[in-house]
């Protein structure tokens, strides 16, 4: 069995029912994310819990036929940190097999405005029950910034947790609004992960990105339901804090992109050229360029056609 495209573009009216309404559409072009009704049944989510512990456990249904310089990819060698695994939908079966179920698909099209979603990548996360451990706190970010390589403004994030996931268990924050913002200037290093950057620094940027803007920081720990999604644009700053709880925090961060997305060159000011890690995993197309269309590794989940 290989990873290929959604060939089911059709929703029951249960699911129709489920679509973000015109005005929640409004609310995510105004605030850059949005928290959907109930996508994923009790029995959906459990099985992506039990399939993650399987996965911890060692099992693989296929792995990456090349190891990208960047991935991230916790291994049990790497002790009780935070943990992030690329790739997921492509080497869990049943995990890849839930996340394209077509009505996620559906809600991000319309989140997106676009004909077509494809998967971009996706990261199993464990964010273990210790309050002072420093990796699980994840500082200010956009995603827009890593994905320096794609043509497109309109990719989406859906944060997937596979439980009630509140404040104490350090769900995700969002900036409101953030994604309309205008950067200060250009600068080279934000097209770095931020586990390569000063903690400092980005809490520095945040401000002064708002400052520039005249605007004030509104921060909003998103409380999400088990089985609902948080959505949100690819520029929206976001970040997460400690695990206070007694429990894991046990999520899928789904990125999505839109169909019209593709691979463009780009270089930082010292003339290197910036990758992506499916650069070296995806097909070339005929221009030699990597095919971010690929269906073994990028899918499709939605189709309006």
């Amino acid at each position: 069995m290989t990873v290929q495209d959604s060939r089911n573009f059709t929703l029951t009216d249960e699911e129709r029912a489920l679509l973000p309404t015109d005005e929640d559409v409004d609310f995510y072009v105004e605030h850059g994310w949005y928290l959907s009704k109930k996508l994923f049944t009790d029995e959906e989510v459990e099985q992506l819990e039990a399939a993650s512990e399987r996965f911890y456990a060692g099992h693989r249904d296929r792995t990456l036929p090349a190891r990208p310089p960047k991935l991230a990819y916790w291994e049990p060698e790497h002790g009780p940190v935070q943990r992030h695994n690329d790739y997921i939908h492509y080497e869990d079966d049943t995990i890849g097999r839930i996340l394209r179920k077509p009505l996620l698909g559906a809600v991000a099209a319309r989140l997106a405005e676009a004909e077509q979603i494809r998967v971009f990548q996706s990261t199993l996360i464990y964010k273990p029950p210790m309050a002072q451990e420093q990796s699980n706190i994840v500082p200010w970010h956009f995603d827009r910034h890593y994905w320096s390589t794609s043509t497109s403004e309109r990719m989406l994030t859906a944060f997937i947790p596979f439980h009630d996931c509140d404040e104490e268990m350090g769900t995700i924050t969002m900036v409101d609004g953030s994604h309309v913002w205008k950067e200060t200037a250009d600068n080279d290093s934000t097209s770095l992960h931020f586990a390569e950057r000063d903690r400092s620094e980005l809490d520095v940027m945040l401000e002064e990105n708002a400052a520039y803007n005249g605007v004030e920081v509104r921060k909003i720990p998103v409380f999400i339901p088990k089985g609902h999604v948080n959505f949100h644009h690819c520029r929206s700053y976001h970040g997460s804090g400690a695990n206070v709880s007694d429990r894991p925090r046990r999520a899928i961060s789904f990125h999505l992109q839109d169909g019209e997305n593709r691979y463009r060159d780009f270089f930082r000011s010292d003339g290197t050229k910036v990758a992506y890690n499916h650069d070296v995993l995806v097909r070339r197309g005929a221009d030699g360029r990597p095919d971010y269309s690929d269906p073994e590794f990028l899918p499709l989940l939605w189709s309006n056609h």
